[in-house]
């Protein structure tokens, strides 16, 4: 059994699917202009600062001892260690390729809890997650490649491994408020996308076009402050792999979109994968579980401003 989330955990969660959809189209404009690591990093470290920002008028306590260093792993697993292979991934594979691969995300986060002992191996998680990759993989026919380098696949599975243990790490250190958490994870993810970005020789140099800023507002704004901050919220009242089909149904989103607002066409797997990935989510996240009050966590106090702690209620 997953759990029942509470009625703000799954109206975040559903929330979070929609900017994330969106992402897709927002990314694909951002990385018209600018080189793509040192578009994200851009993009984490503008959000980073925001959540500064935001912790500093709200007088959060900084986290600290085992509570930063769980902040930060989460970052440099979720942001930095994630991001860097996979943008290195699309160097090699297709779209359709990298979604399908990333579309064993609840999978791989539901076995991660298992061996983490935060959740139990259930039949309907592992069925969940076969029909999510099931149903990416159908909306994805007309973009997977079949020539698959090792090196690009191998790449592209551990970004999914990071996407899935960042979910789970999050969870085994003490409990931080989400503005703090994603503070110092996208501080940490920066850093590590700034290196990778210089080792990889990126030409640094700002947008000249209005439509590269306003995607990179948008990843900034809705797509990095609104969204990770959500996915925080909704990972500490549901669990790990319950969360993370949010990144299952986030191609289904952009795909839609990209029907509404483009020129493509409405085809049959669109369809049919589209009611796989539903069915996953269904059964992997929302299925075989009854509808219970679950009471909001509270962030573990970590900072020794007592007045500042109760600020966090």
């Amino acid at each position: 059994m997953q759990g029942s989330p509470d009625r703000a955990a799954l109206s975040a969660f559903f929330v979070a699917v929609v900017v994330g959809g969106a992402n897709f189209v927002a990314v694909k404009f951002s990385n018209e202009e600018l080189e793509p690591l040192f578009g994200a990093a851009l993009r984490f470290a503008a959000a980073a600062l925001i959540f500064f920002v935001i912790m500093r008028v709200r007088r959060l306590p900084m986290p600290y001892g085992r509570a930063a260093v769980g902040a930060a792993l989460y970052g440099l697993l979720g942001f930095g260690i994630a991001y860097g292979l996979l943008y290195f991934a699309l160097v090699g594979l297709s779209p359709g390729t990298s979604s399908i691969i990333l579309a064993s995300v609840p999978l791989l986060t539901l076995l991660l809890a298992a061996a983490h002992g935060q959740e139990a191996l259930t039949l309907r998680g592992v069925v969940g997650g076969v029909l999510a990759i099931g149903g990416i993989g159908v909306l994805s026919l007309n973009s997977a490649s079949g020539d698959l380098p090792f090196v690009y696949v191998a790449s592209a599975v551990l970004g999914a491994v990071a996407v899935a243990e960042s979910s789970v790490v999050v969870k085994v250190f003490p409990r931080t408020h989400p503005v703090t958490t994603n503070f110092l994870g996208m501080a940490a993810g920066t850093v590590l996308l700034v290196v990778s970005s210089l080792l990889f020789r990126e030409e640094w140099s700002l947008p000249t076009r209005t439509s590269t800023w306003v995607a990179l507002m948008w990843l900034v704004l809705m797509g990095s402050v609104l969204l990770f901050g959500l996915f925080v919220f909704v990972v500490m009242r549901w669990t790990a792999s319950a969360t993370m089909y949010a990144l299952t149904l986030m191609p289904v989103v952009a795909v839609t979109l990209g029907i509404l607002l483009t020129d493509e066409r409405l085809r049959a797997e669109v369809i049919v994968g589209g009611l796989l990935v539903v069915s996953a989510v269904y059964v992997g996240a929302l299925g075989g579980s009854r509808p219970e009050a679950v009471e909001a966590p509270q962030p573990a106090v970590v900072g020794p401003d007592p007045q500042a702690a109760a600020e966090l209620d």
